[in-house]
């Protein structure tokens, strides 16, 4: 079997043993339903509520200011949608940024069909907002502001902590989409200010279909699901206690490991970019040099298609992502190259290396290698690459 280098963190991760050791007893030995009053069932609601404790720590917040979700999406979903119907009698404007993750903007769009109005930010050729253009935006009528902490395609650092200030001279609820910052960044709610932040297990080496909302004490965010009384009557459905128990293991280790880790995948990180602008001609770094999440790489390369280059790395037994989806039958590039101002051919042309803390130099040597081998092979098909070569010499 072929050797596989995972450089696909961002997409999801493996769940780590210990996270995989702490779940398998709430499948077959404490399973009991943590709704239900007999000891069997004090056991599971014990660990959500050891859970709880674990994730809250990561973030600065209470523990029972955590409600547990099927992921980040429907944490985004149950943030934007339900502030909106809480608050659209005081005003109906919503302010997000045009590089949110598809929760986020899916949802705004949606809500807009119901009335609300929405102003989607622009960001700068790193994928930051400037504060004055979300001054600006600011009206009577704004009840919400939307920010990711992170942007999981290039990686940069919004000022989270500066908009929160704005939000709250305000009076405006803020929401972060924090999937990929939770647990890689220092993050915390009061410093912030922030009021609801959305965050997913499987990014943190937990378990998939599990996530949280962070709702500050006091909001008054209404249910997203109904049925039960699970979550403080804030969200229905039996708890996945496994998957919980995963998601506070996850945290904890995540917390517990923050600055050894991050600094090793910075050290990485930085390893491969040098050695990708270095090796691999007419190609473009996106996203902050510095404000950035730690394990993050994104390029574009001039003159190539990046399906075909993520292809070609999966044979090599690499896993990477492309800056642009196929949706629909048809290629779309990557809504977040675009904003930041690629034209349509160079973010065509995107890679996603997102590494771990078990990713090694020589990993990245690999990596790069067959990365600089497949672009030079791609580019000699190209007619474009054929024509640039010609006029670079006749110039």
């Amino acid at each position: 079997m072929k050797k596989v280098i995972y450089m696909d963190n961002a997409a999801t991760t493996r769940t780590a043993p210990e996270v995989v050791e702490a779940m398998l007893p709430y499948f077959s030995e404490y399973y009991g339903n943590p709704s239900s009053v007999y000891e069997l069932a004090g056991a599971s609601k014990k660990a959500i509520n050891e859970a709880r404790e674990k994730i809250s720590q990561v973030i600065g917040a209470k523990p029972n200011e955590i409600y547990f979700t099927a992921g980040g999406s429907e944490a985004d979903n149950w943030a934007i949608k339900e502030t909106y119907e809480a608050y659209k009698e005081k005003g109906n404007h919503i302010i997000t940024t045009k590089v949110e993750h598809h929760a986020v903007l899916h949802t705004c769009q949606w809500l807009e069909k119901q009335g609300a109005k929405v102003t989607y930010l622009d960001v700068d050729e790193n994928g930051i907002i400037r504060l004055e253009d979300l001054e600006r935006a600011i009206t009577p009528e704004t009840i919400l502001i939307s920010v990711m902490a992170a942007n999981n395609e290039i990686g940069s650092l919004m000022p989270i902590k500066e908009i929160g200030m704005i939000a709250k001279e305000h009076g405006i609820l803020f929401h972060t989409d924090a999937v990929q910052a939770f647990g890689q960044i220092p993050l915390d709610v009061d410093e912030c200010h922030i009021d609801m932040l959305s965050s997913s297990a499987h990014k943190i080496n937990g378990p998939k279909g599990i996530g949280c909302l962070y709702i500050r004490k006091g909001l008054k965010l209404r249910s997203f699901i109904h049925g039960g009384a699970q979550e403080r009557k804030r969200r229905a459905g039996t708890e996945n206690v496994p998957g919980i128990v995963g998601y506070g293991k996850a945290a904890e280790l995540a917390m517990t490991t923050m600055k050894e880790r991050t600094a090793g995948e910075r050290e990485v990180r930085d390893y491969m970019i040098e050695k990708i602008k270095k090796e691999v001609p007419y190609c473009r770094l996106n996203g902050h040099p510095v404000l950035r999440l730690p394990n993050n790489v994104n390029f574009s390369f001039r003159f190539i298609e990046g399906e075909s280059l993520l292809i070609m790395l999966d044979m090599e037994g690499i896993c990477a992502s492309s800056g642009s989806a196929c949706t629909s039958g048809s290629l779309d590039p990557s809504h977040v190259l675009l904003a930041i101002g690629l034209p349509h051919e160079i973010a065509h042309g995107s890679l996603r290396l997102t590494i771990g803390e078990e990713t090694t130099k020589e990993d990245v040597d690999f990596v790069v290698e067959k990365i600089k081998g497949i672009v030079e092979r791609l580019r000699n098909m190209s007619p474009l690459y054929e024509d640039f070569v010609r006029k670079q010499k006749n110039q």
